[in-house]
């Protein structure tokens, strides 16, 4: 589409969200001030630099396909990820993983990574206007190879375990001290049982006690804010999970962090989008990890679908979205990896200006006037709202392509790159 069809398009879908109050034009300033933590891991299906050629395993983990084109190294994988970036709109976050280090080709091992390690990463972001949120790394490891970490029965493997988790505070809170956006560092453990155990309480004691020793030190919130994020099982631990919503619901609140709510962590008929409201209520903030469950967690690539909408809607009608932080979650090797993260970012935007594009304050006052019908009519009306021409004009103001004219220059970087490794 050219740009005066662009801009014609877009005209006619201003009048027609004007007559029913909404400013398409203030919907995308609002946009442009929301950023969508892009997740490092799709690029390497989870691998990570800790040692060459390293595979992901263990802790409920599993990215499938060998789609050609994987980042090999540091330097790969920042190329992949500029490439996506630059062709979805606005300035974003990448999230990374402890396992991500750059240690110039000298093993170090958890419980000793520093800043130091992550330096380069800190200048990249910077280079490239990005903040930066981290994760401690709980699996793939000689220490969890058991099925447990800061939940351990063996008091030498939680000390690793803690150290661990004292140390990538400390480096989320120095991206954030450098970028000058503050890190969420977010703490998610594989640790459980394959088949049913007899004590329930003691693990959990025993992570509640590691976490507490962990988040000890006090952090400037200015710089770095802590999240716990739950799971329903993994493999290996199909019985029991420590780390359940319930346990980490009650940590977050009593102990007042972020809790992060992964879309792929819960029952099959359970949703997050239903959740966000409540959590807002008793906790500081909001981490969410926005997936797509296939039959539970198998982390597919975002979609533009209902509980995607249901999601965004939820962050924008709480009135509260600087209080809940979005990140992506996704690892899918069968398919070029770098249209992947466009993909799945590109959609999480789109979800997010069909909400903001929504007469929020009218729906909020026919529901409390009891107006149910209008409520009703209002919501469907939405629904053939030509919001696909406001997304055009903001991809184009944004200077990204509109479309699917990104798709042809992932392929040209394909050809020209991936296809090389």
């Amino acid at each position: 589409m050219t740009d005066h069809n662009i801009d014609s398009a877009y005209q006619l879908a201003k009048e027609q969200y004007a007559a029913i109050g909404v400013d398409t034009e203030a919907a995308m300033r609002r946009l442009e001030g929301i950023p969508v933590s892009m997740h490092c891991w799709q690029g390497d299906d989870v691998g990570g630099f800790e040692t060459a050629g390293a595979e992901l395993s263990g802790g409920g983990i599993q990215a499938t396909g060998n789609y050609p084109g994987k980042a090999r190294t540091i330097a790969e994988l920042r190329a992949d990820i500029e490439k996506a970036l630059s062709v979805i709109p606005g300035h974003h976050r990448l999230n990374l993983h402890a396992c991500y280090l750059d240690h110039g080709g000298k093993f170090v091992d958890r419980d000793r990574i520093e800043p130091a390690h992550f330096q380069s990463w800190i200048d990249w972001a910077k280079a490239n206007h990005l903040g930066m949120d981290f994760n401690p790394t709980y699996f793939s490891h000689a220490k969890a190879a058991d099925g447990f970490t800061l939940a351990h029965p063996d008091s030498a493997i939680r000390e690793f375990w803690i150290e661990h988790g004292i140390r990538c505070r400390r480096i989320g809170a120095e991206m954030g001290r450098q970028l000058g956006t503050p890190t969420v560092t977010n703490f998610w453990m594989p640790d459980g049982y394959k088949d049913t155990p007899v004590d329930r309480t003691a693990p959990r004691e025993r992570m509640a006690a590691s976490l507490d020793r962990i988040f000890s030190e006090r952090l400037d919130p200015a710089v770095h804010l802590d999240a716990v994020e739950s799971k329903l099982f993994g493999l290996g631990v199909e019985s029991y999970t420590v780390g359940s919503h319930e346990f980490y619901l009650g940590y977050a609140v009593s102990r007042q962090t972020l809790l992060c709510l992964d879309a792929g962590h819960f029952h099959p008929t359970e949703t997050i989008s239903e959740k966000i409201a409540s959590v807002l209520l008793f906790c500081p903030g909001l981490l969410l990890h926005v997936s797509r469950p296939v039959r539970w967690d198998s982390d597919h690539v975002v979609i533009l679908d209902n509980e995607l909408e249901a999601i965004a809607k939820e962050i924008i009608r709480s009135g509260k979205p600087d209080r809940i932080h979005i990140g992506l979650d996704f690892f899918d090797a069968s398919i070029n990896r770098v249209a992947a993260w466009v993909i799945g970012t590109r959609n999480m935007l789109k979800a997010l200006l069909i909400a903001l594009l929504e007469p929020t304050a009218e729906l909020k006052k026919a529901e409390l006037d009891m107006d149910y019908t209008k409520r009703l009519a209002l919501m469907e009306e939405l629904k053939t709202l030509p919001w696909a021409a406001v997304w055009e004009a903001y991809c184009a103001r944004k200077g990204v392509p509109a479309g699917m004219a990104w798709f042809d220059e992932i392929r040209v970087y394909e050809k020209a790159v991936l296809a090389k490794r």
